[in-house]
């Protein structure tokens, strides 16, 4: 039996070897024929309806026919709608075709490595090798966007380019012939058509026979090398090549050749790439609004762009009923939040909103408002988002209040259109027009208080995914940055094992079972900069469940695990900000200005210290201008409790930069009796 079911694997597996083992779609194949494609290849129906090759791209092109990659890039509509916000907000027309190659101000944002939402050039690696490379014109960036791949990176190559870039080192040219094929690019062989000219020059080849050389060269096809290998070195002889340099060069083309990127591709990137870094530097607040458009569904960029736009010193505002588009607009250099980007807020019922915007002018009120716009295509939760978003902001008054009436507006709308549709009028309404008799019916707004602070921030989370007009953590960043190692943007570079010290908010809590049946967590903390997530194992979990669902700030003390997805936090210790400046705090010192610094505030200064005694030491600087400065170790008895209150009394009294407090080493300890669930003890 068990032969039998062996001799049946075995055929079934025969049968089924090299067969397709699914079908795919290229992203951006378009093949092109003279003639009805069927007399060609077969073809098929794809899931779209659309008529798919059925022969791969390899056998497709060996029927004769012709492939083109045609990409679909959303920076071209970036670049559209940041051109047209500028003609719409500045009144003046932006021709790309006609901008200057050798702009300074472009040049500079390169350099110093601002390139966030720039095409290619937007990633943490890239902005670094920017800044090294420091590109001056625009074979630089051609070069950059070739030389920015695994092959390149790991081979050395790249740091030769930058070191020859800058003088540093010499360029290699092996021969005088090539100097002028490898000179812009400092004697590295970086584009796949260097290889052809190379060929061309010393070995006499056509340039189709080079574009094979090329070939092989670029997929190491070990019998078309060598056979190409003979013919090169043939082709030097004939040209009086030494036998020796021949073969290097030829060697030496075949390493680069790997790693070989095509140079028209490139510099068609490289062109994007400065015309979107063009656009950044001389119209920040129109290009990120294009940016926040075009990405307004991916919450993690928009954080990213938002805050980008608050280094900018851009004022990113809340969506305005009467100021705001469907996409992000641009409004004197501050950028207007699109309505479309509001949860709840469809197609329909913006679209309603507009159009009657557009005929009747703004509106006045909330009542003024439900009055206006069509019910069948607003409904009050459309509305509700639009309050807890900000929308009604600019019509004196608050949320709170917005959101009291809410109900009242709605009815008092529906009572208006009815008596409309039924013909009644009442004898205060006759001979109003529609949006006269709107404002009859406008309600008084109560006197009541707005909304805390937190509350408006997490209605603006719940209604457009992040917070619009501040953050819960603004007024504890200094404290928090007191005790973290580094902020979470940076927490996810960090090496795979090491132990790290972040803080922020609880984003999203779930809580899971492990496979013993104990109660663990998966969180995601996130603070100004990014998020992450973070594994709370049952160990200690039950020592920090009850903080996890709280809206407070947390530090947690863990272990970076890096993956295909990014970086992870496996938590050993979760606490309260509070608890964490008392826990690691390890001295605190304060600097006093000696021109500032009287008696009196010296006595104050002591009896603070006194008010919140503890075990923390405590050391006095006094800064004398041009004198250097003291320690005063009469305040060496004195420990204090460390905690916000006391810190920001401290820096109240002595000034913003008086405080440094110097925090213990983060370190995670192993424990006993509880695993941690993946296969690592100890966390």
């Amino acid at each position: 039996m068990k032969e039998d079911n062996v001799r049946e694997l075995l055929s079934i597996s025969q049968t089924l070897e090299g067969l397709a083992r699914h079908k795919s779609t290229h992203a951006a194949g378009v093949v092109i024929s003279p003639r009805p494609m069927v007399e060609f290849l077969p073809v098929c129906v794809g899931p779209n309806k659309e008529i798919l090759t059925q022969y791969d791209m390899k056998y497709t092109e060996k029927t004769g026919l012709i492939k083109f990659d045609f990409l679909g890039l959303k920076t071209l509509t970036v670049i559209d709608r940041a051109l047209k916000l500028v003609a719409f907000d500045l009144g003046s027309a932006v021709d790309l075709r006609k901008i200057p190659m050798n702009d300074p101000k472009t040049y500079a944002l390169l350099c110093r490595g601002d390139s966030l939402g720039v095409f290619q050039l937007e990633s943490d690696g890239m902005r670094e090798l920017l800044i090294k490379m420091q590109p001056e014109q625009f074979s630089d960036l051609i070069a950059l966007v070739a030389l920015y791949r695994p092959g390149p990176l790991d081979s050395g190559m790249v740091d030769t380019f930058v070191e020859t870039k800058h003088g540093r080192q010499p360029a290699d040219y092996p021969l005088p012939q090539i100097k002028s094929v490898l000179k812009e690019t400092y004697g590295v062989i970086v584009y796949q058509e260097q290889v052809m000219k190379i060929s061309n020059i010393l070995a006499g080849y056509s340039l189709g026979d080079a574009d094979i050389l090329r070939r092989a060269m670029g997929k190491k096809i070990p019998e078309v090398m060598e056979k190409e290998r003979g013919k090169f070195m043939a082709g030097c002889k004939a040209n009086h090549i030494p036998e020796d340099k021949a073969k290097y060069i030829f060697d030496l083309m075949a390493k680069f050749a790997g790693y070989g990127f095509n140079k028209s591709h490139s510099a068609a990137y490289a062109l994007i790439a400065y015309q979107t870094a063009y656009l950044k530097a001389h119209y920040p607040a129109q290009f990120l609004a294009a940016l926040l458009s075009c990405d307004v569904e991916n919450t993690d960029k928009v954080v990213k762009y938002i805050n980008e736009c608050r280094q900018e010193k851009i004022e990113v505002l809340p969506p305005d009923i009467n100021e705001s588009f469907s996409d992000f607009t641009v409004i004197n250099d501050r950028i207007r939040f699109g309505m479309a980007a509001v949860k709840n807020v469809g197609g329909a019922a913006l679209e309603s909103i507009l159009a009657d915007r557009e005929n009747n002018g703004p509106y006045r009120s909330l009542s003024d408002f439900c009055g206006r716009i069509d019910s069948s295509k607003v409904n009050r939760k459309v509305i509700e988002s639009l309050i807890k978003a900000g929308a009604f902001d600019s019509m004196n008054g608050h949320r709170a209040q917005f959101m009291e009436i809410l109900d009242q507006c709605i009815e008092r709308a529906k009572a208006v259109q009815r008596d409309r549709m039924s013909g009644q009028m009442n004898l205060f309404t006759i001979g109003q027009s529609a949006t006269k008799q709107a404002e009859t019916v406008d309600i008084e707004l109560p006197d009541i208080k707005e909304w805390p602070k937190l509350q408006r921030l997490a209605s603006e989370k719940e209604t457009v995914g992040f917070f619009l007009t501040g953050h819960p953590l603004e007024g504890v960043m200094t404290d928090l940055r007191r005790v973290v190692d580094t902020d979470i943007a940076g927490a996810g570079k960090l090496r795979d094992g090491q132990v790290v010290r972040i803080g922020g908010l609880i984003n999203n809590y779930k809580e899971h079972k492990s496979k013993k049946g104990e109660r663990m967590a998966f969180t995601i903390l996130e603070d100004m900069s990014d998020s992450l997530e973070v594994i709370v194992f049952p160990s200690t979990f039950a020592e920090c469940s009850h903080l996890l669902g709280t809206d407070q700030p947390l530090i947690v003390v863990g272990t970076v695990q890096q993956g295909e997805r990014g970086a992870k936090v496996v938590a050993q210790e979760v606490k309260t900000l509070a608890d964490s400046l008392e826990n690691y705090a390890e001295k605190a010192i304060i600097t006093l200005q000696a021109t500032a610094t009287s008696r009196q505030h010296m006595l104050e200064l002591k009896e603070l210290l006194y008010q919140h005694h503890g075990t923390i030491p405590v050391r006095l600087t006094i800064h004398f201008d041009n004198r250097g400065e003291v320690d005063v170790q009469v305040l060496k008895d004195i420990s204090i409790r460390p905690s916000t209150d006391l810190f920001h009394k401290i820096t109240r009294l002595c000034g913003a930069q008086s405080l440094a407090v110097e925090m213990k080493r983060p370190e995670v300890q192993r424990r006993n009796g509880h695993g941690n669930g993946n296969g690592r003890n100890g966390h």
